[in-house]
């Protein structure tokens, strides 16, 4: 960690160094494509990166330094402004460029130095965020602090639309601070020394940087390699289950076609069945209740002619102990003359009565009104007039009880056709139950045929999605290759080996300058290496030489005609 801060705070000061002199020279105003002013951003952030403390949430990992600059709204009011900016800049997705947009802010304000010494004067508050013996905790902090009042004096106009500020890898460009020793002033040897010493100390840091990342892109060359054999064995084993899946629901289509056919059939039967049944079954309800009511007018009829047959009786038996009276008034003819007359008033009231109960018999009342009348003249020929009306009553009464008869014995069979209607039902609800129950079975059947439908299109997708990440997956493994292979070919020539240009041979002077190659690191002349390319190994397009630059030309439209 002491060797860390010590590097940092050598190159923050090579950063700012470099930095003053460049904007000496170009009259104090910068602006956001000045290569050292990038540097110098990408070496602030790696001093505020420094001894960060990873925060765990339910995402993942977070590690980011923009949490502690937003302390500084609360520790200072002025800079609420900058963090409202950031906040509502719609382009910054991730706390990084949010990071990244508050530095720029702050140093086109000319306050970054006070804002961070605000932060370092409060360092129980850092302590959350840093180890105890991160830069920003340390005296390092208060030192870097110093050299940022320096930056004071410069004007910068920084547009924040369009950047890109997620994404951008903060690599620290060495070649920058490198500086040839011939340059130097001879009469100042202690500057000259601490110059060597800082340059010792990049190159080791640009030497492990290099190493690191060589390391990092062979493991991911290996996992790449492993995940990439899974992924053909499970797309392998994925198509066999597909086809075994289209299979089985090719089986249960044919099935499924055959019970629905069957069922149909089945329904269709029973529905006209039914109707059928239910049909009779209302003629059979209609029947009975006009039955029932025959019956109850019957039986009402019945009731009122044995009513009537009970009076007769016992008219006729009062006229039987008439008959004898008048036998015996015979002898006394003085007294049946009387008791005739009582008889006759009798006669007469009973046949009132017999008037008012019964309509169906006025015709042997008035016919009796008048025998009672004539009763001594014609006593004989209206007994036997009254016994056969007997005889004739009792007739009716037995035709009547033969009907009632015939009328329960039918009853009785309707009732038996109507318990064998009821069972016929019966046995009609069952039916329609189990074609219910085949219904729920089909509907089973069609939801496992839609789920099995579900599961086959979710694995095609999945198939597609794993294909698609396969592709990507070799040709991020291809342009890892590529760069495994320019860092392992190619070699980074120094300035000092270097004296004439590499394609035209001319010899470098104070108006012909040197300029690398980002792609096969030689030295070439502003003629020779003018053309820019987008290289994998780095965000933005970089110098290339005019012979590398034709060569990745060909290389690109090879790979976009195949």
């Amino acid at each position: 960690m002491m060797e860390e801060r010590a590097n940092l705070m050598h190159m923050m000061k090579l950063s700012i160094k470099v930095l003053l002199q460049s904007a000496l020279s170009l009259g104090r105003s910068l602006d956001a494509d000045h290569a050292p002013l990038q540097q110098f951003f990408v070496v602030m952030e790696h001093c505020l990166k420094h001894g960060l403390k990873v925060k765990k949430s339910f995402i993942g990992q977070n590690k980011s330094f923009f949490g502690p600059l937003e302390l500084v709204k609360k520790l200072c009011p002025e800079a609420s402004d900058i963090a409202t900016s950031v906040r509502n800049l719609p382009e910054l997705k991730t706390a990084v460029g949010r990071g990244r947009a508050w530095l720029y802010l702050a140093l086109m304000q000319k306050k970054l130095a006070d804002y961070l010494k605000v932060l370092i004067d409060n360092k129980h508050l850092l302590s959350e965020f840093y180890e105890p013996e991160a830069l920003m905790m340390e005296e390092e902090g208060m030192v870097i602090v110093g050299l940022l009042v320096g930056l004071n004096v410069l004007d910068a106009n920084l547009c924040l639309k369009g950047e890109d500020l997620d994404s951008q890898v903060g690599v620290i460009d060495f070649s920058l601070y490198l500086k040839d020793m011939q340059d130097l002033d001879g009469g100042k040897e202690h500057e000259r020394i601490t110059d060597v010493l800082d340059q010792k100390n990049y190159v080791e840091e640009l030497n492990r940087h290099l190493s690191c990342t060589v390391g990092d892109l062979q493991t991911k060359i290996d996992g790449l390699e492993k995940t990439n054999s899974k992924l053909q064995e499970e797309l392998s084993a994925a198509t066999d289950r597909i086809f075994s899946l289209q299979e089985e629901q090719q089986q249960l289509r044919e099935q499924n076609e055959l019970i629905r056919e069957r069922s149909e059939k089945s329904v269709e039967e029973l529905e006209k069945e039914l109707e059928l049944q239910i049909g009779m079954k209302t003629e059979m309800e209609i029947a009975m209740k006009l039955l029932e009511k025959d019956t109850h007018e019957k039986q009402d009829t019945l009731v009122a002619l044995r009513q009537q047959l009970e009076e007769v009786k016992a008219i006729n038996l009062q006229m039987f102990h008439k008959v004898q009276d008048t036998e015996s008034s015979l002898q006394q003819k003085d007294e049946a003359i009387a008791s005739f007359e009582e008889k006759i008033n009798q006669v007469m009231s009973s046949m009132k009565q017999m008037e008012e109960r019964l309509q169906h018999s006025e015709k042997a009342r008035q016919g009796a009104e008048e025998r009672s009348r004539q009763l001594q003249r014609e006593l004989g020929c209206r007994s036997g007039a009254l016994q056969e009306q007997l005889s004739q009553l009792q007739g009716q009464c037995s035709s009547l009880e033969k009907e009632l008869k015939s009328e329960k014995e039918q009853r009785q069979a309707l009732q038996r056709e109507l318990q064998c209607e009821k069972d016929t039902s019966s046995l009609l609800r069952a039916e329609l139950q189990q074609v219910d129950g085949l219904k729920r079975e089909l509907r089973a059947l069609q939801d496992e045929k839609a789920e099995l439908q579900k599961v086959c299109d979710e694995q095609e997708q999945a198939l597609q999605e794993m294909g698609l990440h396969l592709s990507q997956s070799k040709l991020k493994m291809e342009d890892i290759k590529e760069v495994n292979k320019a860092l392992k070919g190619h070699t980074w020539l120094k300035d000092d080996e270097a004296t004439h240009c590499k394609q035209c041979e001319k010899e470098f002077s104070i108006s012909r300058r040197k300029h690398h190659c980002r792609n096969c690191g030689h030295i070439f002349c502003n003629t020779c290496s003018s053309n820019e390319l987008a290289l994998p190994s780095y965000p933005k397009p970089v110098r290339v030489c005019d012979s590398c630059h034709t060569l990745l030309l060909q290389r690109c439209s090879s790979s976009t005609g195949s």
